[in-house]
């Protein structure tokens, strides 16, 4: 298995507002569905392959107002994280998940060596690349970015409800967090939490410590559940708290 995409299927990397006047650079490790043609359905149903295993639904909505509302740079995946999640390094095995909660995925489950570089070459260097290379041309320019990557996640997991609706993370730099959350604990929009419903002992914050902590630069996950952005009014709701959060907590820094 030596090239996994076509050459009809373009770039894995898809890059918006390159040239943004603010410092925040957007990132969706997660934003489609979309499997390459080579991988089939990897065993899955259709009802699987559009759910929230796949990919996190409104994420790359959301992500797309806000480049506008923040004149932001958005850099996103355009396959599934079924095939390569961006948002964990190749050695892990989430990188290429066997299971994923409830969903036993047949064409991961014996990956060998060979695909799993594959997938990687395919998929997640170009994709890392694209992001450090982007990185570091606007520190050489004396515009360090400010990084925020952008998920959602399911209101049921293991059969569970979640309250949380809206999860700030940080890995070891709290910086933009604390603002944010300071920000969101004047409006009570949504129930915001500091580390919800995941953190860093869940290994989500790759991303965070790959491109942002390695380069000193303010970094923040966002994690939105995703019943509250599944159509256009909620989805602007949401960009709109949060391009609030995100220029206070930035504003709060620059003082």
């Amino acid at each position: 298995m030596t090239k996994l995409l076509t050459e009809a299927e373009g770039s894995p990397v898809a890059v918006e507002n390159s040239q943004a006047s603010s410092p925040f650079l957007l990132v969706c490790e997660h934003a489609s569905p979309r499997l390459p043609e080579k991988m089939g359905t990897l065993g899955l149903s259709p009802a699987a392959l559009s759910s929230h295993i796949a990919w996190d639904p409104g994420a790359l909505a959301v992500s797309e107002i806000l480049v506008k509302s923040l004149d932001a740079t958005l850099i996103y995946q355009r396959f599934s994280r079924l095939v390569y999640d961006c948002n964990r390094p190749p050695e892990a095995q989430a990188a290429m998940p066997p299971v994923s909660e409830v969903f036993e995925i047949p064409g991961n489950a014996a990956i060998s060596a060979a695909e799993r570089r594959a997938r990687t070459e395919a998929l997640y260097l170009p994709f890392r690349d694209e992001l450090a290379d982007f990185i570091a041309a606007r520190k050489v320019s004396g515009r360090p970015p400010v990084l925020v990557t952008m998920h959602t996640f399911t209101p049921v997991y293991h059969g569970r409800q979640r309250e949380v609706e809206v999860g700030i993370l940080h890995d070891t730099d709290k910086r933009l967090a604390d603002g944010m959350l300071a920000a969101a604990g004047k409006t009570k929009r949504y129930d915001t939490r500091r580390n919800e419903p995941y953190g860093p002992a869940d290994g989500v914050t790759h991303t965070l410590i790959e491109h942002g902590l390695k380069n000193g630069l303010l970094n923040v996950m966002i994690e939105i559940r995703n019943d509250l952005v599944s159509d256009e009014i909620g989805q602007k709701v949401m960009a709109d708290y949060l391009t609030g959060l995100l220029g206070e907590s930035l504003a709060s820094l620059s003082q």
